[in-house]
């Protein structure tokens, strides 16, 4: 999971795909965290991309680093409402702080109930790390 972690924490912005329906959806994130040993992600429960994850919680997340590597996790996640994970969320991703707070009763964070992350790169053979 460390290896996950570090390399979407290195590539800045990463992009999660989710579903409507049977319609693919992709957008740009950037907060992730790890709380007791699981991959987190952070949105607003006002978004449609919540709405989707809460609907169908199978997802993907992909981005490329700067050296020429690219990652994919996929996976199922799951809505956790605890106070201190959104306190810790807020703490890992301080540039959250402007936009959120833990007692907005918008700020949300999901976590990876499991999945599976392959850092790929077009000369060594794919890593495959379980989450």
């Amino acid at each position: 999971m460390n290896n996950t972690l570090e390399f979407l924490k290195e590539s800045g912005t990463f992009y999660l795909a989710t579903t409507e329906g049977n319609q693919p959806r992709v957008r740009p994130f950037a907060a992730v965290f790890e709380y007791e040993g699981k991959l987190y992600i952070v949105t607003d429960n006002t978004k449609k991309c919540f709405k989707q994850m809460v609907e169908n919680p199978k997802v993907e997340i992909s981005c490329m680093n700067k050296k020429g590597q690219w990652i994919r996790v996929t996976g199922e996640v799951a809505n956790d409402d605890r106070r201190e994970v959104k306190e810790f969320a807020l703490e890992s991703n301080p540039f959250l702080k402007s936009g959120h707070n833990v007692d907005d009763g918008v700020f949300a964070v999901l976590y990876f109930t499991k999945g599976t992350s392959t850092i790929y790169s077009y000369t060594d053979e794919p890593e495959t790390f379980s989450l």
